[in-house]
């Protein structure tokens, strides 16, 4: 049996730990690491692992790749504090390492949960992570957002998907979209990229019609609308905020 760590890294997430954590209680080991929180998030860590300790926040590339690597074993899942692992995802992990595993690292589809609905349309799903893998031959990329594993060997792929919780609301979803398009925008920015008007309108269009058209969304009425407005907007604020930090530097 391979051994298996779970690492989370986590601020202000006392929402979603408990159920994260409980999830993933067949793993060897849980790993959170916590950079600050004010709320009941490592108090409510500590109910169920023993391993839960700070680090000032570095980004999440930074902080995914440090809980990694005070893991105690090769094999580890890295789970985010809004998600969580169903029984079915469990069964199968748990049968993968049952064995040596064939492949060095495992794409795992994700369904999220919005509006009381499992979106199953649009870019959402299956929206597939690359969370399970060997740590050995495994590294988190730099990217400010949206950041991913990088694995040198082979990579397979899990039938059963990481169920995911990440808006309460839309309030909570306009929020998000504002503090990761900054981040979005800034790393353009700093790569030099360029946006001018037809970028503005341009992707923004094909990002929706993407989503509601050629990945289905609308086929799940209004949530499955709204995903794909929201979508949309997220590409045309990342756009507006490279634009609108160009302009800054000029002046």
């Amino acid at each position: 049996m391979v051994k298996l760590s779970v690492v989370v890294i986590t601020r202000n997430e006392a929402l979603n730990i408990d159920a994260a954590l409980k999830s993933v209680s067949w793993a060897d080991e849980i790993v959170v690491v916590d950079c600050g929180s004010t709320d009941d998030t490592t108090k409510l860590a500590l109910r169920h692992t023993k391993r839960v300790s700070y680090r000032r926040w570095r980004g999440y590339s930074s902080q995914k790749d440090y809980a990694t690597q005070i893991a105690s074993n090769n094999w580890v899942l890295s789970l985010d504090a809004d998600e969580q692992i169903s029984t079915e995802l469990a069964n199968e992990i748990q049968t993968l390492l049952s064995d040596t595993p064939s492949y060095d690292g495992y794409r795992i589809p994700r369904t999220t949960r919005y509006l009381g609905r499992w979106i199953r349309t649009t870019d959402w799903y299956p929206d597939y992570q690359l969370r399970l893998y060997d740590r050995r031959v495994a590294s988190w990329n730099r990217k400010a957002v949206h950041e991913s594993v990088c694995v040198t060997g082979l990579v397979g792929q899990l039938r059963h998907a990481i169920r995911h919780y990440p808006y309460p609301d839309l309030s909570s979803h306009l929020s998000t979209i504002d503090r990761y398009t900054t981040l979005a925008a800034t790393e353009w920015f700093e790569q030099g990229r360029r946006v001018g008007v037809l970028d503005l309108i341009l992707h923004p269009l094909v990002a929706f019609l993407r989503n509601y058209l050629l990945r289905l969304g609308c086929a799940q009425g209004i949530p499955g609308l709204i995903v794909s407005l929201m979508n949309a907007y997220y590409v045309f604020l990342k756009h507006a905020k490279l634009w609108e930090q160009r302009r800054q530097r000029k002046t």
